[in-house]
Order: structure tokens, then sequence, then C-alpha cells
């Protein structure tokens, strides 16, 4: 919080009431609670965004910049902190202060109390007569209904009316089960709620929600996936790739595969996955459609000959979502990016969607175990050293978006187009004959099986305290290298 907010839901106070601009203070740590002397603050603007999204972008880039301005005041033998002049303490935000009156709240004050709690805790409410808590709800400008009720479903949102409008609601958390798609979550109730589908994959622009969205700007075609927390069900993998198989047939020379604000991809959906295994179904089963609807939506990005593509990652990347991203042309990342091209993590998982055959291609097979092994996440400067990525652009989210629009223009210019193509599709070729893309896949589905179907529990446990977000026991091995026998300390 800035200088003077004290208490533990600072974020959430400022974002439920609107805020304008906030910011993050270092103090020194005393016996009461935010009440130390002040060493380095920063401020930032306050969007209107989920806290989840402001926590990630400017919270952190402000947090950074505090810690560092401390570190160099500390290293000042004059610099004496200071306690601000006046402070205010705002205690734990409650689900009192959260609720919401469907019958008198606008979509306005809504849409701010889920962004206030999103991530954790949600806002406590109930849908179709059961209480739950609501996550990740988006604007809607014109469709009406009576406050409070379900009028609309599309895809994994339920939409809900309010005094002047309606919000959709991506995700909820039923009591004693993990968050879900909302339309997962009530199922059932669903099917009597009437489908507003979208016509096209156009973008509709910000009058109601999209996950799945494609612009063009001239040769340039963006295909955006707004996927909750980067997580792809086997149905929105499905989905993508119809997207993706539309995208090939525009007219345009470069398809830029641009994810969403926060995430660009993190593979398969654990909570899906997981659900599958709370009723009649099989986690086993729903993991295997899921790592084979990654893998088809792989294998159309590998295929794209008629243009080059480009996988633009303004936000962090996980597990699949790297080596689907690697599954492009060419990678471009956002100097504050991170990514974690690596699965054992969860349950030693061996991982799929080509990886075998994508990265040792680029980084060799030594790093490429390398990085397999030793389970380490990679800052976007770190990727492009390595030769996992091929550009680390400077600037926030928007002036990414905008640089990465510069330079797909300039890449569908080039006066040697045509040859770029014709040397990516021989690249291919030479690459298909040395070793078919159906035996890496069927390599790496062998291994996949054994830790979806063998004897071996360790990703099925894995997953299900990942989901339930069970506290570790201990530090991983991979992390505590102390632990290694024959290590010493020098």
């Amino acid at each position: 919080g800035v200088v003077g907010d004290r208490g533990p839901s600072a974020l959430d106070w400022a974002i439920q009431a609107g805020v304008a601009e906030w910011g993050v203070t270092v103090l020194q740590a005393e016996a009461e609670m935010d009440a130390g002397p002040v060493w380095a603050n920063a401020s930032c603007p306050l969007r209107a965004a989920k806290k989840s999204s402001i926590y990630r972008n400017e919270v952190t880039q402000a947090a950074i910049s505090a810690v560092l301005q401390a570190v160099q005041r500390f290293a000042q033998p004059d610099f004496q902190p200071q306690r601000p002049l006046a402070s205010q303490w705002r205690p734990l935000l409650p689900q009192a202060e959260r609720a919401i009156d469907w019958q008198h709240d606008d979509s306005a004050t809504v849409l701010r109390k889920i962004a206030a709690a999103d991530g954790f805790p949600g806002v406590a409410d109930s849908l179709f007569g059961q209480p739950c808590h609501l996550f990740d709800a988006w604007p809607e400008a014109t469709r009406r209904g009576q406050p409070g009720a379900v009028i609309a479903r599309r895809e994994t949102a339920l939409l809900r009316a309010t005094r002047d409008g309606a919000v959709w609601i991506g995700h909820v958390k039923l009591q004693g089960i993990i968050k879900l798609p909302a339309t997962l979550a009530f199922e059932n109730e669903s099917r009597s709620v009437p489908e507003a589908p979208l016509e096209s994959w156009w973008r509709a622009g910000s009058a109601t929600w999209q996950d799945i969205a494609y612009e063009e700007n001239g040769a340039v075609g963006f295909l955006h996936f707004e996927f909750y927390n980067g997580a792809m069900s086997t149905v929105q993998c499905q989905r993508l790739r119809d997207a993706l198989v539309w995208a090939r047939q525009r007219p345009v020379r470069i398809l830029v595969l641009m994810g969403g604000a926060d995430f660009w991809s993190n593979g398969i959906h654990l909570n899906v996955i997981e659900a599958a295994s709370l009723g009649e179904g099989s986690a086993a089963d729903e993991s295997w459609r899921n790592i084979n609807a990654m893998n088809d939506l792989a294998l159309e990005l590998i295929g794209s000959g008629r243009q080059l593509t480009v996988a633009a990652l303004g936000g962090n990347t996980g597990a699949g979502g790297c080596f689907l991203a690697r599954a492009a042309d060419l990678v471009w990342v956002r100097e504050a990016t991170i990514l974690n091209p690596h699965y054992k993590n969860m349950g030693n998982l061996f991982g799929s969607e080509y990886w075998t055959y994508l990265l040792p291609r680029r980084v060799g097979a030594a790093a490429a175990e390398a990085i397999m092994r030793d389970r380490q996440p990679l800052t976007a400067q770190r990727a492009l050293e390595i030769g996992f990525t091929d550009a680390c652009l400077a600037g926030d989210v928007p002036a990414f978006r905008v640089e990465v629009e510069r330079r797909a223009t300039e890449l569908a210019a080039a006066p040697d187009f045509a040859a770029q193509i014709a040397a990516k599709c021989a690249a291919r070729a030479c690459d298909e004959a040395a070793k078919p893309l159906a035996a890496y896949r069927e390599e790496e589905l062998t291994h996949m099986r054994r830790n979806f179907y063998g004897f071996d529990p360790s990703y099925h446990i894995a997953r299900h305290h990942f989901v339930r977000k069970s506290p570790a026991s201990w530090t991983p091995r991979h992390l505590a290298r102390h632990r290694e026998l024959g290590w010493s300390i020098p």
C-alpha cells in the first residue's frame, strides 16, 4: 500500500474503492504491524482490473523499484527513515464488505468487488440457490435482465444481470470444491440457461466477454486467447485449434498468437482434470484427452506453412504452454515475463506438446536435459541467451503489444518473405524425413500414459495437492541441493 496505509488488505480496499493511484511502501519491521519507519515507496496507476493482474504487473514493478531504492538508501550512512506523518489502519477486508447487492449495485460496483477479491478469497455469494464464491468477472454492455438472475451462458461463463446491465462470471468455487469454470461447476443447472454464442472469431470489442478473439492489421493477424490463469482445458484447446485453422485461411502473411493479458499459456487444465475425479469420470481419462488436445493444437501450429507464426508472450508461461509457444516460428517475450519450461514438479510428469522435438533443436541436447532436470524458471533475458526465444522486448503490456505489432508489420513487408517461407517448409520437410512428428508424439505419450495410468500415482497426488493449494511439507529436492549425497559446503 501507499505510505500511511496499514493492514493486510491494502490492495483489496483500494480496488474496491476505485482508487486511481496506489503504491508500495518499504517499511522497517517493528512489533506493531506496518507501523515502522519508511525506507522507500513507489507509486503506480490502479487500472480497472483484477487484483491478481494488478499484483502481477503494476504492484510488482513498483515493489521492485521501491526495494532497489531502499537498498541504495540503506548504503547511505546519513539516510534516516522517517515515520509517516499520518496513518490509517484498515483490517482484513471481510466478506460483509465485499457482499454484492444484486438489486441495487450497478455493474461497475459488482466488477470492482469481484476484482478486489480475485485470486483469493473471491466474493461469497450464491448461484442457483447454492453458496459459492465468485471470481473472474467481465462486463457486458448490451444484455439486460432481472437483477440477480442468470440470463445467459457462453462457453465457460455465466451472465448475471445487475441493476443497470449484466456481468459475466467466469469462475466459481462451491463449498468444499475447487475453483472451476462457472458452467462446469453448475453443469446441470447451466443446461437450462439460454446460450449466447458469438457469431465468429472476430473480436467483438469491449462490449462483451470473449475468450478467443481474432483481429487483423494489414498483412498481420492477431489471435488472442484469454484463459483464466493460463490453464487450457480439452474443450478450450479444441476451440483454439479451430480458431487457428480458421485464422490460417485468412489472407495474412504473419499470424501472431497473443495469449492473454497475464498469461500466455500454462498448459493442461489441472482443475478441470481434478474435477473429473470428483464425479463419475476419470482424472486419468481427462488428462489423456487434455494432453492430446494440446498436442493437436501444437501440431497445427508447427504445420502452419503459408504464414510465419509468432508467439508473443506478454505474460508468464509454464509447462506445456512454453512448448506450445515454441511450436511457433518465432517467440517474442516481454522482459518482465517468467517462463517455466518443465513438467517434473507435477509428480514427475514427462510432458508432451512435441517438446522432445522443439526444445533440443533450439538449445541443444545438453541444455534441454538440464532445463528438464533442474526445473528452474527462466527470465525473459535468460531464455533469449540460451536460444529458447527469439527476442526480449522492453515495456509494460500495452507497450509490448505496440512493439509486437510494429515488428510483425516489418516482418510481413520483408522483401525476402517468400524465401523465408520456402526455407521454413524445406526445414520442416527435412526434419520430418529424419524423424516424423508422429514418432515424437508417440514416444512422449508412452511416458504420459504411464504418468496417467501407471502404478506410480505421483502425478495424481501432486495434482490433487496443487489444485487444493496444500502447503508444502518440505523444500523440493531440486531446490534443496544441500541434501544430495556427497554435497558439501566449500
